[in-house]
């Protein structure tokens, strides 16, 4: 049943993004500032959650990326990929990558 509703849930996310990325395409500019307005302060409360989770603790790790077993050290891919996406944009493909999404588990 988990798997089931993961899949929903990661279709649910992929479509959304697919949505925004036509309005983004095709839509005008009245329709693009209304969707803007919108959208970007979920996606900005969406992402300070998202890293919120994988802050380093005490001794620097990710405590959503490490195990027991293999700790690993902050910035983790997470925060490599926000700074990536936010900060150095020169550096974001100007098209969204034909690759799907990332396989379950993989952070």
């Amino acid at each position: 049943m988990d798997r089931v509703l993961g899949q929903i849930l990661r279709k649910a996310v992929w479509d959304r993004l697919d949505l925004l990325d036509e309005l983004v395409s095709d839509a005008d500019n009245r329709s693009l500032l209304s969707v803007a307005r919108g959208e970007l302060p979920r996606l900005i409360s969406g992402w300070r959650d998202l890293l919120a989770t994988h802050a380093p603790d005490s001794r620097g790790r990710c405590p959503e990326c490490s195990n027991p077993w293999r700790p690993r050290v902050a910035p983790c891919r997470v925060w490599r990929t926000a700074h990536e996406h936010l900060v150095a944009v020169e550096t974001v493909p100007q098209a969204r990558p034909a690759i799907g999404p990332l396989p379950v588990g993989a952070a």
